[in-house]
């Protein structure tokens, strides 16, 4: 049986998510989340609609009235579950191929669920497989209002000022974002480039979006525009491309936005929220400006809890996902993007500039198989290893070793100066964590 991961169930779309499980989840999803309404959206994957139909027959056999809203990114469900205080379910497989789907559950309000909560779903959907139902087809009218209102409240986030004046090429992945993105800078007086807006159901991520930013360097360049946004395909995150062909990755996108919160005097607590596989450039640049630090483990679910924990405005991951929490319960892509445009067009200084605000270092990251489940803690040559490799690295570089929580995997990831002595310090490391587990 499936079970809930770092975010919601996902897995091969026909192996994995059969029509009885996928009934079985809704099942159990109303169950635990209850509600008078629960909202349904999708990306554009070829299985969504099969899904959909399945989820909505198991949350209607418990009594949910379900409201469809159709093909949507990630956190335009989330917002439109929080404004409406209901939950929701969004299918979708993120950045995955076509061939893979997932449903992610929202609690009232739309918040992620806590550990608790799935465990609680976990056990009815064992339950649930069980019992009969029916075997109704459902059919269902989406929403027409629900991407208005989405493209309301990103558009409202720069409080009446305009983007006129500048080109953005915009990277939709064929995805969840394929129809309200362009609305959004449409909206918001951009000119812009639209690539990757013809989703066929198969071609989601397909060599574009935020995996893929070089198809917006090429365009950036052919189209002579201020900056590029490649989203992925549920449009939670975004990677941009300055007016030179550089790529700025979430990091970077975080340094520029802390400096011009702090500046602002909107930067509450003075501190932000990242994970531990933040570059070392990020570090440094917001030490200069005295701004703290919150670190916390690899995912994004760790990073709202921080976001809660101590009251910040703002907080995410390298890879493009970003959480600005006064405005969203989740990464927004398009809003992150249409932000990264404001802050441009409001400071008149291009993408390149704020950029340089942080030096990225040089980072590499490999995960090393092992014969056994690592007990990191307990591996004293992993250990002096790591201490030898930061004496040597000393200010200009840093290491992580931290175990897979799902395989037999030890990821390993160094940053230094130079690639090479950042593959070299990995390269040790590598030597140790083999010489530990693969004996």
């Amino acid at each position: 049986m499936l079970r809930f991961g770092t975010d919601g169930v996902r897995g091969d779309a026909d192996a994995d998510l059969t029509d009885d499980l996928v009934v079985a989840l809704g099942r159990a999803a109303a169950r635990v989340l209850g509600g008078e309404q629960f909202l349904v959206g999708r990306d554009t994957r070829a299985s969504g609609t099969r899904i959909a139909q399945a989820l909505t027959a198991g949350l209607a056999f418990e009594g949910a009235q379900v409201v469809s809203l159709g093909v949507l990114p990630t956190p335009a469900i989330a917002y439109l579950a929080q404004s409406h205080n209901a939950p929701a379910a969004v299918i979708s497989a993120s950045h995955n191929p076509w061939t893979d789907n997932g449903v992610k559950l929202l609690a009232a309000g739309g918040h992620k669920l806590r550990d608790e909560v799935e465990a609680a779903i976990e056990a009815e959907l064992a339950s649930a497989l069980a019992a009969p139902s029916d075997e109704r087809v459902v059919t269902f009218n989406d929403d027409q209002h629900a991407a208005v209102e989405y493209v309301e409240h990103v558009t409202g986030a720069l409080e009446g000022r305009s983007l006129s004046g500048l080109r953005v090429v915009l990277d939709c992945a064929n995805g969840a974002a394929f129809a309200v993105g362009p609305q959004v800078f449409a909206a918001l007086g951009a000119d812009v480039v639209v690539l990757h807006a013809e989703p066929d159901g198969r071609n989601i991520n397909a060599q574009c979006g935020s995996t893929h930013p070089e198809v917006v360097v090429a365009a950036l360049r052919v189209h002579g525009a201020q900056l590029g946004l490649a989203l992925d395909g549920d449009a939670d995150r975004v990677i941009a491309v300055d007016e030179d062909g550089e790529v700025v990755d979430g990091d970077q996108i975080m340094t520029m936005f802390a400096l011009d919160l702090r500046a602002r005097g909107l930067l509450r607590n003075n501190a932000i929220a990242v994970t531990v596989m933040s570059n070392l450039g990020l570090r440094r640049a917001l030490a200069r400006a005295g701004i703290e630090i919150v670190e916390t483990p690899v995912g994004d679910r760790h990073v709202l809890v921080a976001l809660a924990e101590r009251d910040l405005v703002l907080g995410g991951e390298q890879s493009g996902h970003i959480i600005m929490r006064d405005l969203a319960t989740t990464g927004d892509g398009l809003l992150t993007g249409a932000l990264l445009c404001d802050l441009i067009r409001r400071t008149g200084t291009p993408l390149s500039v704020h950029a340089r605000s942080m030096e990225r270092f040089p980072q590499v990251l490999v995960g090393v198989r092992v014969d056994r489940v690592p007990d990191l803690e307990s591996a004293t040559g992993v250990w002096e290893e790591v201490a030898a490799v930061e004496a040597d690295l000393g200010d200009g570089g840093r290491v992580l070793v931290r175990a897979s929580g799902t395989e037999r995997l030890v990821r390993v990831m160094a940053e230094a100066r130079t690639e090479s002595e950042a593959q070299a310090a990995v390269a040790r490391l590598r030597h140790a964590v083999e010489a530990a587990f693969n004996r």
